[in-house]
């Protein structure tokens, strides 16, 4: 883009010439400035503005252009298109200027919002309470982090707990909403209840944000998930998230339970949310993601078919770190989709086996 007005000044001196007709090839130069602003700055547009009503002047004035025998450098037609040259020149230079305060106020716009989602989703550490932790997320818009996935995991008096979801929309508002939920879950996560709970409590505050919005149809997928180190057990509340995954002596299952309406439209449901307990043993690992990942396409259209990407690297194999399945994924889901269209979160946690 920024060699583009050197390139239509090339192709209207090239196709001058071997046109069929005499004509004034320095009238098209009236446009030049406006082909500047699409990728240089008002200084830029200006100077080129400049050099296109001098060109305009040095053809009209040469005898020998399109044929002519005289130079026409004062003839009123060629006036006429300095003119229009200068005043387009500033139109271009005014775009440009526009151009370059949009360009930043988005920049500040989409900086401060990554920085926030850099605050949000903090890198977690290996090891929280009694398991080890690994995350990844992979925003749809590369080079950026703004996006509605979630997940966070802390270790608390009731066990670690840990969330991963899907907030509905895009862009700035549900960065908004990421927060919310968020900052909710950890606080909630610390008070005395069960997951239950807890969830309740985000029901609430889901429902706050949409009253603040307002917007009616705001809601989070999410997994809610409790560690119970001496029972060895898992317990997992599915509010129309995806279904959580375990790898487990050499085989990749769906840990399918009680469905239940995402965050946010809990007053439709017509039974309150039920939790699902698994067990879940040292050696396991328990894997959780948004539907980026399954939804991501190859070239011919086909999902990233999870379930046998695991099984063809874990299954009949010794049970690997959290970490093992996060690089495999992180590695394997480019070959598949080199371009996804939704954002990725994904949480895997394994019990350590230190009580």
């Amino acid at each position: 883009m920024r060699w583009l007005p050197a390139i239509y000044v090339a192709v209207i001196l090239v196709v001058e010439p071997i046109t069929p007709v005499q004509w004034p090839v320095s009238f098209l130069l009236i446009a030049l400035p406006v082909v500047a602003a699409f990728s240089h700055g008002p200084v830029t547009v200006a100077a080129i503005t400049v050099f296109a009503v001098g060109f305009e002047a040095t053809l009209a004035g040469t005898p020998c252009c399109a044929g002519r025998s005289v130079g026409y450098l004062w003839d009123r037609h060629y006036v006429a298109t300095y003119i229009a040259t200068t005043l387009v020149g500033a139109l271009g230079t005014g775009l440009a200027a526009h151009r370059k305060r949009q360009e930043a106020h988005l920049m500040h716009a989409s900086s401060v919002a990554e920085a926030l989602m850099r605050t949000l989703l903090r890198p977690l550490p290996h090891e929280v309470g009694h398991v080890l932790v690994a995350a990844l997320y992979c925003p749809a818009e590369a080079g950026t982090m703004i996006g509605g996935d979630l997940f966070d995991i802390r270790a608390t008096q009731h066990g670690e707990r840990a969330i991963i979801g899907d907030v509905r929309g895009k862009g700035l508002q549900a960065v908004r909403t990421v927060a919310d939920v968020l900052g909710s879950f950890r606080q909630a996560v610390y008070d005395p209840g069960d997951l239950l709970q807890v969830a309740n409590r985000l029901e609430r505050r889901m429902a706050g944000e949409a009253a603040d919005i307002p917007d009616d149809e705001l809601f989070v997928t999410a997994a809610l998930i409790e560690y119970d180190p001496v029972a060895h057990r898992v317990t997992i509340v599915n509010f129309g998230h995806i279904e959580p995954i375990l790898i487990s002596g050499g085989e990749v299952t769906t840990l399918t339970g009680t469905p239940c309406l995402p965050l946010g439209l809990g007053t439709l449901a017509d039974e309150p949310p039920a939790a699902a307990q698994y067990r879940l043993l040292r050696g396991d690992v328990l894997l959780m993601c948004t539907d980026g990942l399954i939804e991501a396409r190859d070239a011919n259209g086909n999902f990233y078919p999870l379930l046998d990407r695991l099984s063809d690297r874990f299954g009949g194999r010794p049970v690997p770190d959290p970490l093992d399945v996060i690089n495999f994924l992180n590695t394997d889901l480019p070959r598949h989709a080199s371009k996804r269209h939704d954002d990725v979160a994904i949480l895997a946690i394994a019990p350590h086996g230190r009580l």
